[in-house]
């Protein structure tokens, strides 16, 4: 069987602390603990280290994909096109009210509203449309062969679970209802026939639905 596509999002960022809405680049630096994150999500990959490592254009991304890079030799590069869900003008806010309704437009995204637009930032679609070629790329150069290495490329939360979600035919509700802590992954194998399928979860193995907190989306990204 080929390798996976390991999507992964970066450590912990002074925005997260913040709960801050920060979604266009370069964005927040890593804290310490993100730092501290991103070099054990790397020294796990030392013994088998990916063929290809490729983060966003965000900060969070690149000083991620530099502790990866640092741990298994494997040179990061950045591709756009793969960054955070942007939020428009509910940008830099910490306030209940636009997590509340950034939440409620994800939750549309997720039961396949793909139309439904942040005010003035993305809509389903158009993260799809950007994100999705991307991978597709990166698989048609790394992952075709059988027992190719993995694929990692970093990125962020909310743009991930919505990417995974849709290729890797993964619950709408689950992928809603469960974010991923920092340095967590959705990791997708290739299929015959072009598609894909969902190996994990942050902490959670197939069959996905019915299972984790089912509570309000944390859509920090």
């Amino acid at each position: 069987m080929t390798g996976k596509l390991i999507l992964v999002r970066h450590g912990q960022t002074f925005a997260n602390v913040e709960k801050r809405l920060d979604t266009l680049p370069p964005g927040a630096a890593l804290t310490d603990l993100g730092h501290e994150q991103a070099k054990r999500f790397g020294d796990a990959l030392v013994a088998t280290p990916p063929s290809v490592l490729v983060s966003s254009v965000a900060l969070r991304a690149r000083q991620t994909a530099e502790h990866i890079a640092k741990a298994t030799s494997v040179p990061a590069q950045e591709r756009d096109g793969i960054q955070e869900t942007f939020v428009g003008e509910w940008e830099d806010r910490t306030d209940k009210e636009a997590h509340d309704a950034f939440t409620a437009i994800y939750g549309k995204w997720q039961a396949g509203d793909l139309d439904a637009q942040a005010p003035g930032g993305d809509s389903g679609r158009s993260i799809l449309g950007r994100y999705v070629p991307v991978l597709e790329s990166l698989r048609d150069e790394y992952l075709t062969d059988v027992d190719a290495p993995d694929v990692v490329v970093v990125s962020h939360g909310a743009a991930i679970r919505l990417v995974g979600a849709v290729l890797g035919g993964v619950d709408g509700e689950f992928a809603a209802d469960n974010h991923l802590n920092n340095t967590e992954t959705v990791e997708l194998v290739p299929t015959p026939g072009g598609g894909w399928t969902c190996v994990r979860w942050g902490t959670f193995l197939p069959p996905f639905a019915g299972k984790g907190s089912h509570v309000a989306d944390n859509p920090i990204s």
